[in-house]
């Protein structure tokens, strides 16, 4: 009977440090890029502007600006593309260090939730009619982790 060879902890962290690069040039960077491109587009378009003077009402509760629903909107896609957009409205100068302190747990709460429906709860056979109720519950928590961060800013 052949013993199994033991791994060096240099051969681990290689294979682990390959799978991160994969993770990251695969999966990653292209969502951080895309949300880039997709600001920038709005922003020239114009539509941008016009997404934050829809959502105001809502956001300004929350203390952001109307464009910070666009977070939240790329959250419930994809937690990349979310910081993606954070960091596309801030480098337009739409948001500010304390918006994104106050965006950042919406984003995890929001987090990848159409992705998850899909990975999780179609494999597992939840009925299709309990999903807008979930994806509620997270926005609904994900606003009020906004408001209560909006209270250390007051």
């Amino acid at each position: 009977m052949a013993q199994a060879s033991k791994k060096m902890i240099t051969d681990v962290f290689v294979e682990g440090a390959r799978k991160g690069w994969n993770i990251g040039a695969m999966s990653t960077i292209p969502n951080v890029m895309m949300a880039f491109i997709i600001i920038k587009a709005l922003n020239i378009t114009g539509a941008l502007g016009a997404l934050g003077a829809l959502f105001e009402p809502l956001m300004i509760l929350v203390g952001l600006p109307g464009e910070g629903a666009a977070v939240i909107m790329g959250a419930i896609m994809s937690m990349g593309g979310a910081v993606g957009i954070v960091m596309g409205l801030f480098s337009e100068g739409i948001l500010t260090g304390e918006h994104i302190a106050i965006l950042a747990p919406a984003i995890y709460l929001c987090g990848s939730t159409i992705q998850y429906a899909g990975r999780i709860l179609g494999v597992i056979g939840t009925r299709g009619s309990l999903y807008p109720i979930m994806f509620a519950i997270c926005i609904a928590n994900s606003f009020m982790a906004m408001f209560v961060m909006n209270l250390f800013f007051v």
